[in-house]
């Protein structure tokens, strides 16, 4: 198994850590160590695209398990979102939806021979969904500090309106990525076959 399939696997492994800590209560600073995993496995994605490319080392189990791994760790951090009540189900549910959407997609167009690579909006959509988790899981750390505390480098309030235009914006991208799929692969699922 290469490095880049690897980092992937580390991205999966990462994920239910990343539950523990974000839902258990109790746990000493255990928002801020969830954030961290989220963050270190956000950046794992970048690292493994970026070694399989480098050293042509794209594999299909990687095809597979890579765009897997991103969709688990962004509906885990999701879902943790809505039942801490940080952002609404519905915002979770568009860009839940838009996933399954695409991925069914893909299966019907591989089906048929096509392959529907990576587009500018696919690329876009998952950096925007990232900031904005990030955001509002840095939202969630900043809330249990004190006001006063040093560590308040950015203001608690700017950090929620920051939070609610980059979620608005992973929103708005996923809708134009998902209708850019559909409107660019529609020979795939042609309904007169």
């Amino acid at each position: 198994m290469n490095l880049a399939n690897k980092l992937t696997l580390i991205r999966i492994f990462l994920v239910p850590i990343f539950l523990v800590f974000i839902a258990v209560k109790g746990i000493p600073y255990g928002k801020e160590i969830a954030t961290a995993i989220f963050i270190l496995a956000a950046l794992t994605d970048k690292l493994d695209g970026y070694i399989a490319r480098s050293r042509n080392q794209i594999t299909k189990f990687g095809k597979f398990m890579d765009p897997l791994a991103d969709k688990l760790l962004v509906t885990a951090a999701l879902i943790s979102l809505v039942e801490l009540q940080v952002i609404p189900t519905w915002v979770a549910m568009i860009i839940i939806a838009r996933e399954f959407a695409v991925t069914g997609l893909r299966a019907v167009a591989a089906a048929e021979g096509i392959v529907i690579a990576a587009s500018a909006w696919g690329k876009a959509k998952t950096v925007t969904q990232i900031v904005a988790i990030v955001l509002a899981l840095i939202s969630i750390n900043k809330g249990s500090l004190n006001a006063s505390s040093t560590l308040m480098i950015i203001p608690y309030d700017y950090i929620v309106i920051l939070t609610k235009v980059a979620m608005a914006a992973a929103i708005i991208i996923t809708i134009i990525s998902g209708l850019d799929y559909f409107i660019k692969n529609k020979e795939a699922i042609n309904t007169d076959r």
